[in-house]
């Protein structure tokens, strides 16, 4: 392959791949987080990636930035390229059998204590099996691990799947009740149960998740009176714990609570939904082998752990 009459090289492999993700993200700022780079230095490598093709790709300004005929058709040309290098990066890993480098795994929920110790049984476990690995926890929205699972930018993704993503797998992983309850302090610990219905819940400011969930969540969620609005489960259960909101919690985030008192589960046989997590990972991803040995790792652990994948 060329490149204005000279053969591709290494450079402007790594110019084309800011380009592409350039005209991804709509703009120099935007690319900024997924390469890793500052506004200026993706400028720089811009101009270098026009004058070695001798090409004007994209105009930006006051306007915006604005991809020039030739840029769209680099763009596109870009696309088969970088897919066959995905490919070529599959095929030597299906070869390799060594598994080392890094794995990177993502998840969109605060862990409690159930599925933290999961997921360090998993790792213990996969060190034993590849010891050359390394492993990248960390969690964050959504949308951000689906962007970065098709980037190839993490492996895997723990995140519920109540909708549904072109170019990702899901696999379901945690499964478990999620329950209304109260504090402690809060006027609905002194009702009983049977007292506990929808006409008396709407009297009462809840929290409500700051993120899409399932149609059997949506349901109960439309019994309740907004009053405030939490993403992560430890923000909601920092509200709930005020005494001022009701909320929705899975068991196992407020087991200790509920024991001790400090929490009420209200009404459990008909306010609760299942709240899933899967596992998720690219259609095809550049690296398979790691992937395939944590899921597989991490599916066996989970049998020691029977309620966190309860069926309802």
């Amino acid at each position: 392959m060329k490149i204005a009459g000279r053969a591709i090289t290494e450079y402007d492999l790594k110019l084309l791949k800011v380009f592409k993700s350039v005209v991804e993200n709509g703009g120099f700022s935007a690319a900024e987080d997924e390469l890793g780079l500052t506004r200026s230095t993706i400028s720089v490598h811009m101009s270098n990636l026009e004058t070695r093709m001798k090409l004007t790709l994209c105009h930006r300004g006051r306007g915006g930035f604005v991809l020039t005929p030739d840029g769209r058709r680099v763009y596109q040309a870009c696309l088969p390229l970088f897919s066959a290098l995905g490919e070529f990066s599959n095929a030597v890993s299906q070869i390799t059998t060594e598994i080392a480098g890094t794995l990177v795994v993502f998840h969109s929920d605060v862990l409690d204590d159930r599925r933290l110790n999961l997921l360090a049984d998993t790792i213990d476990k996969l060190k034993q099996k590849a010891p050359d690995l390394s492993l990248a926890l960390d969690s964050d929205r959504i949308e951000n691990i689906e962007q970065a699972l098709l980037n190839d930018k993490a492996h895997v993704g723990l995140f519920p799947d109540y909708r549904k993503m072109a170019g990702l797998r899901y696999q379901s992983a945690l499964n478990e009740p999620i329950y209304l309850c109260c504090a402690q302090s809060h006027p609905l610990n002194q009702v009983d149960d049977a007292e506990i219905d929808d006409v008396l819940l709407k009297q009462y400011p809840a929290v409500l998740p700051g993120v899409e969930v399932s149609q059997e969540g949506r349901e109960q969620l439309k019994k309740l009176t907004p009053g405030a609005y939490a993403y992560q489960f430890d923000s909601r259960k920092a509200l709930i714990a005020s005494g001022r909101y009701i909320g929705y919690l899975p068991h196992n985030y407020i087991a200790s609570e509920a024991d001790s008192g400090a929490f009420r589960i209200l009404n459990p046989n008909q306010y609760f939904y299942n709240f899933a997590q899967s596992l998720v990972r690219k259609h095809t991803p550049a690296e398979p082998k790691k992937i395939a040995l944590f899921m597989e790792t991490l599916q066996t652990c989970l049998q020691d752990y029977p309620d966190l994948h309860h069926r309802s």
